[in-house]
């Protein structure tokens, strides 16, 4: 199950490359995103270029600022997490436009009932090259085990114009952060081989 809110910029205002003064279920620590339809053309990523097999309707920008934040904090379900049984994986489909080098990068750090952070996963930017100089969201993904202690996890998606113009094009979609939990080891349980 995909413990993110809205990781696929489907809730809410937008759909137009408008900047919006709030995204349902993140916070906006810096700059004014958009989340943009894929049916909006004008340069933008449209429904054949590349991208989610599965998209809704619309993705992350970052509207007409230079750097935009979202922030996202989720409780982890304790279960198997202090047994070093869990493990998390972080997806997510990032991008840009034709040959600039606007990006996206999310990143993920786990930390335990005081905040420290235990652990990070850090997904993107996704380059020019990387996209083959085309407008395209590529799908990044990283996992590992949760550290005994976690008890939150924080998402972090940041867009990052580097090019000239207004447009602030990291793109970002299909965001998801899911739990495994394995079978408690021979060991654990008692039991030797």
């Amino acid at each position: 199950m995909n413990l993110v809110v809205n990781g696929d910029a489907e809730s809410g205002p937008g759909g137009s490359a408008q900047p919006v003064g709030s995204v349902v279920g993140w916070k906006i620590a810096e700059g004014a995103p958009a989340l943009v339809a894929y049916s909006l053309g004008g340069g933008y990523p449209g429904p054949r270029d590349p991208g989610p097999p599965q998209r809704g309707s619309r993705f992350f920008s970052g509207g007409n600022s230079p750097r935009t934040i979202l922030v996202q904090d989720i409780a982890l379900p304790v279960a198997g997490i202090d047994e070093g049984r869990v493990r998390y994986e972080l997806a997510a489909w990032l991008g840009g436009y034709a040959t600039q080098e606007d990006g996206a990068m999310l990143s993920v750090e786990l930390r335990d009932a005081a905040g420290t952070p235990l652990a990070l996963s850090v997904l993107g930017p996704v380059a020019a090259g990387e996209r083959k100089s085309r407008t395209a969201l590529l799908e990044r993904r990283a996992a590992a085990a949760v550290p005994p202690g976690s008890r939150t996890a924080r998402l972090r998606l940041v867009l990052t114009r580097t090019g000239g113009g207004t447009s602030n094009d990291g793109y970002a979609d299909g965001i998801s952060l899911t739990l495994t939990t394995t079978a408690a080891s021979a060991t654990a349980t008692g039991r030797q081989r």
